[in-house]
């Protein structure tokens, strides 16, 4: 059983002594110096020292503590010095207990009204606070120590596409927010699902979390990529889709699917990692969420319609949860309908603002048409990388309509494709030429166009470009 530790006014009164006798035993403890942790009488006392060392930037002596609270203090002069350590150790336990204490009282009233997350957070908060041992990285110290140890122990992860490994310097790192924007209908869940089969095929063990499909249907597009069969012919091949899924088992990791119900917080899909490790004793090497938009907040208070504040919040704490778990953290959200008619998307695309993009560290816009993926043709376009080069790049990959595999293009079918691109481009820019307001006419009329016949300039240039990807791929089949 452990000790009871009573820290009575006696031994507060001491802890106040030793702080006015050594300013640097103050400064190292300053940080988690809290007056709201002392006994009604010496709270005033703790606070006139807090205060007058913020205010002057030197600590008070003891006749003028007693000058202005009326508590008479003892000078700690005769201490020996050696004891300031005892002194580190007692205060930081102090100020943690008296946090516990505090956060426990405090959530009672959260508890009633089923705030759990708010709870767990201030409980560990409390647990937290402590004095600043962790004082960084000697840059100068050990070159090549601390980047062997970035490598072994937060080096890149492969994506399992080479290019877009090529403009991300390798792939996703652990305790990264990774991000795939899209339109409705454009892919997410896709690039998500392939994404999984490309890291368990890499041997590392994943939770695929749903809070929109069935866990069964993303199971069976899943099987398809698997198997390498048509989905609809996966019913009609159990035989064969079974075999080659367990074949699959004993050379890759472990994937496993969760459906969680729309409005999930990240609190829930960590106390579901946990139960994972657990149950199966291996570590989560990823985690993919499908998708962010549809979580919401520890904090409940946040008002659903305020989707800026709310996704702040979300993509901060699943980012936290990356970096606590020490995993791969992928999800998606949503563009909104202004890149509808767009083929290259920026910041302004995504739906509910920058607070998502801000917290992400690589976000990534998937785009695609009707006639493209008729062709077997995705493109991704790099919105966000924090740490390449990649923004504003672009990398096309081919999609199996039949298996629903997002693959690499072949060599020769990218050079193809790229000169389709380009040209589709070219005609983008001749289609879409904008002459100054004073001068540009209607087509129709040959009538000056002003004001907001520029929008419906711009919208009849998207549909010409829409009709040049059509043509495009039309000529290829030919």
């Amino acid at each position: 059983m452990a000790d009871v530790i009573n820290y009575n006014k006696d031994l507060q009164q001491l802890f106040l002594e030793m702080m006015l006798n050594d300013a640097e035993s103050f400064a190292r403890v300053q940080n988690i110096f809290n007056p709201q942790y002392f006994d009604r009488e010496l709270k005033t006392v703790a606070k006139f020292i807090k205060d007058y060392a913020n205010d002057y930037k030197k600590l008070p002596d003891i006749g003028m503590v007693k000058a202005k609270t009326g508590v008479e203090l003892k000078s700690a002069e005769n201490i020996d010095p050696e004891h300031y350590n005892w002194f580190l150790d007692e205060f930081e336990k102090f100020s943690r207990h008296k946090a516990l204490e505090g956060a426990i009282l405090t959530s009672a009233d959260m508890l009633e009204k089923g705030e759990y997350g708010a709870v767990e957070e201030k409980i560990k908060e409390a647990v937290e606070v402590g004095l600043t041992k962790d004082l960084g990285i000697d840059y100068f110290a050990d070159p090549r120590g601390r980047l062997t140890a970035l490598k072994d122990n937060h080096g890149k992860i492969a994506t399992g596409w080479s290019l877009i490994d090529q403009k991300l310097f390798g792939g996703f790192n652990k305790g990264e927010l990774n991000l795939f924007a899209g339109g409705s209908g454009a892919g997410k869940s896709l690039f998500l699902q392939n994404l999984a089969v490309n890291w368990v095929e890499q041997g590392l063990n994943v939770v695929y979390v749903t809070l929109e499909l069935s866990e069964l249907l993303c199971a069976m597009r899943i099987d398809c990529m698997v198997s390498d069969t048509p989905a609809r012919e996966v019913f009609k091949n159990l035989d064969n889709v079974e075999l080659k899924v367990k074949q699959k088992s004993k050379e890759s990791g472990k994937l496993i699917i969760k459906y969680l119900p729309s409005g999930s917080t990240s609190l829930r899909i960590r106390t579901y990692i946990k139960e994972f490790e657990i149950k199966h004793k291996v570590k989560c090497d990823a985690v993919l969420v499908d998708y962010l938009d549809l979580m919401m907040p520890i904090s409940r208070r946040v008002s659903p319609s305020d989707l800026f504040v709310k996704d702040k919040y979300v993509s901060e704490e699943l980012r936290n949860l990356a970096v606590d778990v020490d995993t791969l953290l992928v999800t998606a959200s949503q563009l909104n309908r202004d890149a509808v008619e767009e083929i290259e998307f920026d910041h302004s695309h995504i739906a509910g603002g920058l607070s998502k993009i801000q917290t992400s560290d690589n976000v990534i816009g998937i785009f695609t048409s009707r006639a493209m993926r008729e062709r077997g043709r995705y493109q991704v376009q790099f919105m966000k990388t924090r740490s390449s080069s990649g923004v504003g790049q672009k990398v096309d990959l081919d999609f199996n309509i039949d298996t629903l595999r997002i693959a690499d293009m072949d060599e020769a079918d990218d050079i193809s494709f790229s000169k389709q691109r380009t040209n589709m481009y070219a005609g983008m820019k001749r289609s879409s030429t904008v002459l100054p307001s004073a001068t540009r006419q209607s087509e129709a009329t040959g009538t000056p166009v002003t004001g907001s016949g520029s929008k419906v300039a711009a919208k009849v240039a998207s549909k010409g470009l829409r009709d040049l990807i059509s043509s495009v791929n039309t000529d290829d089949d030919e």
